[in-house]
């Protein structure tokens, strides 16, 4: 991860962590992964991505929200509501962030931004990404082992539709954003 916590970025392509861990699995199961080194390799870019992302957010703290990408999906009210659940739980938010994409970036910022304790951030970030991420590598583990070349032929069609469908999906939320 480069730049967010549950986002990698590509030239101009956001993708999510959870798919390329997903991959990761697949390859995996096909031999063309080595399971130590990917998850090794995945929690790392997992971890170093939040880094950054506390980082800056501890850095600008409530201002973060004034940046355009971060400030459309994270309000200053946001942070106020999350800095609530952090008293509450403490670090159980983290880690139940932590496994849900869309909240776990939003999660991160508002730790850096509400200066909550980096050690126990990192503890249970980096314990919950080894959960998640080990279970999306795992399912794709699975689905690699379940994917067969038969298979792909058999359901091209349904892929495609699928792939189309999901394009068009993408295109019409840009269009409409």
């Amino acid at each position: 991860e480069a730049a967010g916590a549950d986002v990698l970025y590509a030239p101009g392509l956001p993708i999510a962590e959870d798919i390329p861990l997903i991959i990761a699995g697949a390859l995996i199961a096909r031999g063309q992964m080595i399971w130590p080194i990917a998850a090794a390799c995945a929690w790392c870019g997992i971890i170093g991505g939040d880094i950054m992302l506390y980082t800056l957010s501890r850095r600008y703290g409530m201002n973060i929200t004034r940046a355009p990408l971060i400030g459309r999906h994270v309000t200053r009210e946001r942070i106020e509501y999350v800095e609530t659940l952090f008293a509450k739980y403490g670090v159980g938010v983290v880690a139940i962030c932590r496994l849900f994409a869309g909240i776990r970036g939003a999660m991160v910022i508002a730790a850096g931004a509400i200066r909550f304790n980096f050690l126990k951030f990192i503890i249970a970030d980096g314990i919950a990404a080894a959960i998640s991420g080990g279970l999306f590598m795992l399912f794709g583990w699975w689905v690699g082992n379940k994917l067969t070349a038969e298979l792909v032929h058999e359901f091209k069609e349904w892929f495609l539709a699928g792939a189309l469908l999901l394009a068009i999906g993408l295109v019409a939320w840009i269009v409409w954003k």
